[in-house]
């Protein structure tokens, strides 16, 4: 199994940040499918202000490259990319287009 991390700003507003996590808290029956049939075994977002922090935990089934292709041919998902996108921004240093950021990591207990 491998880990990654990911991160990402939510705009700093007390009412969008709300309705995000709401939104969290009853995610669509079709990004829950999507999410597990890409491989992803299972994830997390945390919140601290406005920064977003991302755990993935995926199998040897999972491709980067997979998942974004399924992504854009699914509508379900692009609609619900669309909603969130209203809660998001993206983080100065991300690359055009980029919403979540994939962190390195730089220290480990093992």
């Amino acid at each position: 199994m491998n880990r990654y991390c990911f991160t990402l700003d939510l705009h700093n507003d007390p009412e969008l940040i709300k309705g995000y996590e709401d939104w969290h808290q009853k995610v669509w029956p079709e990004i829950i499918e999507s999410i597990r049939s890409s491989g992803i075994d299972d994830m997390q977002i945390f919140r601290v202000s406005d920064r977003l922090f991302m755990i993935m935990d995926v199998n040897d089934q999972f491709s980067f490259d997979a998942k974004a292709k399924s992504d854009l041919a699914n509508e379900k998902v692009q609609e619900w990319e669309q909603l969130m996108w209203h809660y998001q921004r993206p983080l100065p240093f991300a690359k055009p287009g980029e919403k979540w950021v994939l962190m390195n990591e730089i220290f480990s207990l093992k």
